[in-house]
């Protein structure tokens, strides 16, 4: 089992799907873990009865994670809290399952879709980097998507804000691997989770999704927080820039 004894991590959109399953994890192995949520607190404190069973210190904290003085009010709760800050998973995002043509795309649709999935990773690593500095250490790992990868048709603002996340690990990784922070990223495919179950379970989603998959399925949100764990580990100490993909061989790229 992999050990996080004794170390700090903050969660956003810790509430449900791969947030959810990502801070029960971390528990497991031994973590303290602040995650937000922004409207959900009783599924919060669900997540939270659960993730304590493991005897870590595990807290709700709401929070608009598009909100630049929500993210600084996140780390320093957290630094309060905990007294470090050791992993930063960038989770919160949201996504549209109808279709936004470009030309019918509105103003407000970009900007939402931006704020949320793009502003609040650059935030949220703004405000935890002085800390890491300090510790001379760090794991950031912000969650992406296919989407960024090869773009997605009548969702563009989503593919351009996921893309942009994986611009930000690509330049963030040297910038900051002087001061031994290391910035990793998990790109999931579909994922069987509230957000995509819409499409996901009905019969013409749910044979898109899976035709394009070799696996033949969406993956569970367990699945996309193994590899979280991983990157948050002693065993992924030596790597830093990358995007892992974890989309059941859907798309295949280096």
């Amino acid at each position: 089992m992999i050990s996080l004894a004794g170390k700090a991590a903050v969660i956003t959109g810790g509430s449900r799907g791969i947030g959810a399953a990502a801070v029960k994890l971390f528990a497991q192995a031994g973590a303290d873990v602040i995650f937000t949520y922004n409207k959900a607190r009783e599924a919060a404190q669900t997540v939270e009865q659960e993730a304590g069973k493991h005897g870590t210190r595990v807290e709700g904290f709401k929070a608009d994670v598009g909100r630049h003085a929500d993210n600084k009010k996140l780390v320093d709760n957290a630094i309060a809290r905990l007294g470090r800050l050791d992993i930063v998973v960038a989770n919160a995002g949201v996504w549209n399952q109808h279709d936004q043509p470009i030309e019918n795309m509105t103003e407000k649709q970009w900007d939402d879709m931006i704020r949320v999935n793009l502003k609040s990773v650059y935030s949220l690593i703004h405000f935890s980097v002085p800390h890491m500095i300090k510790q001379k250490s760090g794991k950031i790992i912000p969650i992406t998507s296919t989407a960024g990868q090869r773009g997605e048709s009548f969702h563009t603002h989503y593919g351009a804000s996921k893309g942009g996340v994986i611009s930000l690990v690509k330049g963030l990784s040297t910038e900051l691997a002087r001061h031994n922070i290391l910035i990793n990223s998990i790109a999931p495919g579909w994922v069987a989770t509230d957000m995509s179950n819409p499409v996901l379970t009905t019969k013409k989603g749910q044979k898109m999704a899976t035709q394009a998959i070799p696996l033949g399925r969406p993956a569970t949100a367990e699945e996309i927080a193994g590899p979280i764990l991983f990157l948050a580990s002693d065993l992924a100490n030596f790597l830093t820039g990358e995007i892992i993909n974890v989309n059941g061989g859907s798309v295949l790229c280096g």
